[in-house]
């Protein structure tokens, strides 16, 4: 398995030399090797993200995709509620009709996988002093990131550590428990403000949405006492980079349908008219037009004259 994966190993290791050796045109070459390290896995992140981000388009677009289907997908159902064969066959169809892919959303999730699973590996090949990838990490290097910290703890170490001290244990506790709640934040903020308001018990998506939005923190925070440090400072800033997507994009451009996209649409009307809403959610120059509208309803309409 290591002769398949070491292609990756070697390119996941090589980032981050190049960025720890960026760093040390900063912060000098032989000094502040655990913020250089610890700043090397933050910026993999970033480049990752960075070069995901036409991934994270496909992923809203097909979202947006799905959402519109639904009443579509919930006739399917029904109608061939007994024939589980036939209603995956017209799922199927109404996918490629419309060219949407029901996995797309899991995409940037499934691509960041292999690199999740190398970094753990070179970190754990790191803890113990060896490592997948040696025309990469020199006898040097290997040195610098086995003693890098941070907050006191080994970068490379794990909750379950044999060597692990209690201070390595509450960073790990404290990184578990901050990657969980940023996970947890970011699906209910697709939830309450990216989603169009639907009844979640008929609508298969929604479910979906709330089912990830518990299972998802839960596997993190019983899965990350396996991890090494570093791998839990990659998953909370890949966390923290996908709330600031996530934000701009409910932002700037919501779903249809959703809050978000309500809120959105109420400032543009305000700014349109130039003026501020009024209580009763008009602005002035809408009242205006509807009173002209309802003062010509009452005006007498005039008779004909007569042949």
């Amino acid at each position: 398995m290591n002769a398949i994966l070491h292609p990756l190993y070697y390119a996941v290791t090589w980032v981050m030399v190049t960025f720890h050796t960026m760093l040390g045109w900063m912060l000098g070459k032989d000094s502040h090797e655990s913020l250089k390290w610890t700043l090397s896995i933050v910026l993999l992140v970033v480049l990752i993200r960075v070069i995901l981000i036409p991934l994270f388009v496909k992923q809203i677009k097909s979202q947006r995709a799905m959402t519109a289907l639904q009443p579509h997908m919930k006739e399917i159902q029904k109608k061939h509620k007994d024939d589980r064969q036939k209603q995956s066959e017209e799922m199927m169809k109404l996918y490629k009709e419309h060219k949407t892919n029901p996995l797309a959303p899991c995409l940037p999730l499934l691509a960041q996988a292999p690199i999740f699973f190398a970094l753990f590996r070179v970190l754990s090949g790191i803890a113990h002093n060896t490592s997948y990838v040696p025309n990469i990490l020199t006898v040097k290097l290997l040195t610098t990131a086995h003693d890098a910290k941070f907050l006191s703890a080994p970068i490379a170490d794990s909750f379950l550590s044999h060597n692990a001290t209690t201070g390595t244990k509450i960073v790990t506790v404290c990184l578990i428990a901050f990657m969980s709640a940023t996970t947890f934040t970011t699906q209910r903020q697709l939830m309450v403000k990216g989603m169009p308001k639907v009844d979640p018990s008929n609508n298969m998506m929604a479910q979906q949405q709330k089912i990830m939005l518990y299972v998802f923190p839960f596997i993190f925070a019983i899965s990350g006492v396996n991890f090494p440090i570093g791998v839990l400072i990659y998953w909370s800033t890949t966390n923290l980079w996908t709330f600031g997507q996530q934000y701009y994009v409910i932002k700037r451009n919501p779903t249809p349908g959703s809050p978000a996209y309500e809120e959105l649409q109420r400032k543009r009307g305000i700014s349109e008219a130039g003026d501020t809403q009024t209580p009763e959610g008009m602005t002035e120059a809408q009242r205006e037009a509807e009173a002209a509208k309802s003062r010509q309803r009452q005006q007498p309409k005039k008779k004909k004259p007569r042949k």
